[in-house]
């Protein structure tokens, strides 16, 4: 398999993929219309640096995604930016993808000066953050109880291979 990951300004025919994904896995369960993500991506694909939305190809096929955005917790505001919307196709789980994405997602984070990232995860996920580098901030937070999770660019940095 060969992995590209591009920037959606970049592949903007992917555009109603990544909308129909994360409309369905976070945003319809709330009552919000597709078109809205639709217009939160344009605002996205917009923006001249961040905020940002990744897509991996998979041998050329949408495989998943990943946004970084300023807040993803209301009741968080003063955290961000965030790693938010990580959706991979339900044939692509397993494969190193989304930890790709996130990776890649971070690298560019803190190559714009930004000295950690947050996201948010459902609890049953967090064993996979605590193993791929993240640290656990605050277990089952706010009115959704999700896990807050941090990282820091210093540490990120001091760990990777030379």
């Amino acid at each position: 398999m060969t992995l590209k990951i591009v920037n959606l300004r970049d592949a903007r025919q992917f555009i109603p993929d990544v909308a129909d994904r994360i409309w369905h896995a976070f945003w319809r369960h709330d009552g919000h219309p597709r078109s809205a993500v639709v217009a939160a991506l344009d605002d996205v694909v917009a923006a001249p640096a961040f905020p940002f939305t990744l897509v991996a190809l998979a041998d050329g096929t949408f495989a998943g995604t990943v946004t970084a955005i300023a807040s993803d917790l209301a009741e968080r505001p003063e955290l961000g930016p965030w790693i938010a919307a990580l959706w991979m196709e339900p044939e692509q789980r397993g494969a190193g993808i989304a930890r790709a994405l996130v990776d890649q997602a971070n690298a560019t984070v803190f190559a714009q000066g930004h000295a950690q990232i947050y996201l948010n995860a459902k609890p049953t996920m967090r064993s996979y953050y605590l193993a791929t580098g993240w640290t656990l901030m605050e277990a089952e937070s706010g009115k959704t109880g999700v896990d807050i999770f941090i990282r820091d660019a210093a540490t990120t940095a001091a760990a990777e291979p030379a």
